[in-house]
């Protein structure tokens, strides 16, 4: 009887320590290990010896570990490949998944189980050989707008997005609010091959639910009181690209009907038309709600429910990714010092653990206004946790030296019945303030302070604030929740 073949695996990396290492951990009498330590002699011995299973380091010369995957899966489509890295960038795993890539690992975690994860990729190549050759998984280029995060749930996003962004499949981003829902539906959209094309987003919690249905379809002159125009629609404005539409849980009914048309027969007609309108959109919709519950309570459809969800990404609240915590904040601190033209701020180890600790029950945005904060009151160049608010999503009495103005500004029209002369005059005194303090966002600040204040106006009663700002109280809710200000008494009618 013929002696079995035994497995080959090539080990491709500049370091002959790890080299000698992951030999001696893997070699047997039934496995052949090679090495090299060159991506161009690494091709050469792909060709000659036709290994099981490879290897390769992100970083290697002349050229990347990416470059060698590129050119092996060039050859051989189904050929097994791991990048392994001891430090890359994000847009590293989604690029090796994009590339086919079985697995993207980085060395810290190959002491631990380098035999576990090049068993379960054999394991993976017997399987494939025995049903069906083997197909590329697609993915990305450099994304401007970076996911942040090194935990094993983000890096299983990545991947996710890696091999789901080229297909033209509906996606359904769920997860907390303030997770970063739309950053992944960015990052769907620029790695997909409608990149070159329109990005749309749609809240379709903020829009009325009379005007919602015009919004995505457009709507003909004369239509409705006001139609004075023709309008042309999201679904039209964003033909051959990607259309996002965030909470599409709050969508309704009647509006679910027709978003299912256009799924079905990529057709729709605007509201008071009679022209049929063709479109190829992509849809990429996110959800804080259990839409199996919304089915059951008859609110959302279960058919549409069927068609967006034919991919799902989770994305974890960042409790359950603490390892994160201190890249993402020390990414906000980057992006405030570059946008500010200020010193980078620095966190000190007390505060790394004081932020590690807390819950974030407003997720990343949460995160993001907190360090914002942080580095607004900074009165050193190292954040300590006196520095850092946790917990106060409104702004504290004095958030910039020119707040005091600011504040009696806001006084006047929470309190007061005023006269045109008087809210002019306050008006004034807010852009004044914009004017000479970029960190002050007027919009986004007061739309917090009349929140904040309403509330402490009606002693927490969500009816009688969302009465007295004018808007709904879901709207009020989602503000609160928006600002991490939601535990406000939440039952009371």
């Amino acid at each position: 009887m013929p002696k079995a073949k035994p497995t080959t695996i090539l080990i491709v990396d500049r370091e002959t320590d790890f080299l000698e290492w992951a030999k001696h951990q893997l070699e047997t009498p039934e496995v052949r290990v090679l090495t090299e330590t060159a991506s161009d002699t690494a091709f050469k011995t792909f060709g000659i010896e036709n290994p099981d299973l490879v290897l390769a380091e992100m970083h290697l010369h002349p050229s990347s570990g990416l470059e060698l995957l590129a050119r092996i899966r060039k050859q051989t489509p189904n050929a097994m490949v791991i990048i392994t890295s001891g430090y890359g960038s994000n847009q590293g795993v989604i690029e090796s998944m994009k590339l086919g890539a079985f697995d993207f690992v980085r060395k810290e975690q190959l002491p631990f189980n380098i035999k576990l994860i090049v068993d379960s990729a054999l394991k993976e190549r017997a399987e494939m050989q025995a049903a069906s050759p083997f197909k590329p998984v697609l993915t990305v280029d450099e994304h401007k707008d970076e996911i942040v995060g090194k935990s094993e749930a983000m890096q299983q996003v990545f991947k996710m997005i890696g091999r789901v962004a080229a297909s033209e499949a509906p996606v359904m981003i769920t997860g907390e609010s303030g997770s970063g829902k739309e950053l992944v539906a960015r990052a769907l959209h620029h790695y997909s091959q409608r990149s070159g094309r329109a990005f749309l987003a749609i809240n379709c919690a903020a829009i009325p639910e009379a005007l919602l249905e015009s919004e995505l379809f457009g709507h003909e002159r004369g239509a409705f009181t006001g139609a004075h125009n023709q309008r042309i629609g999201r679904f039209e404005q964003c033909d051959k690209g990607t259309l996002f539409l965030d909470e599409i849980g709050e969508m309704p009914l009647t509006t679910q009907s027709k978003l299912l048309r256009v799924l079905q027969e990529g057709e729709f007609s605007r509201v008071g038309g009679n022209e049929t309108i063709h479109t190829d959109v992509r849809i990429v919709c996110a959800t804080n709600k259990n839409l199996e519950d919304e089915i059951v309570k008859r609110t959302f459809r279960e058919d549409l429910f069927y068609r967006l969800n034919v991919v799902r990404v989770h994305l974890p609240p960042l409790r359950a990714r603490k390892e994160d915590i201190q890249l993402l904040a020390e990414y906000f601190l980057q992006k405030l010092a570059s946008a500010r033209h200020r010193p980078l701020l620095k966190l000190s180890e007390e505060a790394v653990r004081a932020l590690e600790a807390y819950p974030w029950p407003g997720n990343v945005r949460e995160l993001e206004n907190t360090m914002q904060r942080a580095a607004v009151l900074a009165q050193g160049d190292v954040l300590l946790p006196k520095d850092i608010p946790l917990g106060q999503a409104a702004p504290i009495d004095r958030p910039v030296p020119e707040a005091p103005a600011i504040s009696a500004a806001a006084q006047t029209f929470a309190h007061v019945p005023t006269t045109p002369l008087t809210i002019d005059a306050a008006i004034n005194t807010l852009f004044e303030t914009a004017a000479t303090d970029e960190a002050v966002q007027l919009l986004p600040w007061l739309e917090r302070e009349f929140t904040f204040k309403a509330m402490q106006r009606t002693g927490n009663n969500q009816v009688q604030a969302a009465r007295l700002l004018g808007i709904t109280r879901a709207t009020l809710r989602k503000r609160l929740e928006r600002n991490g200000q939601l535990g406000a008494d939440e039952d009371d009618e």
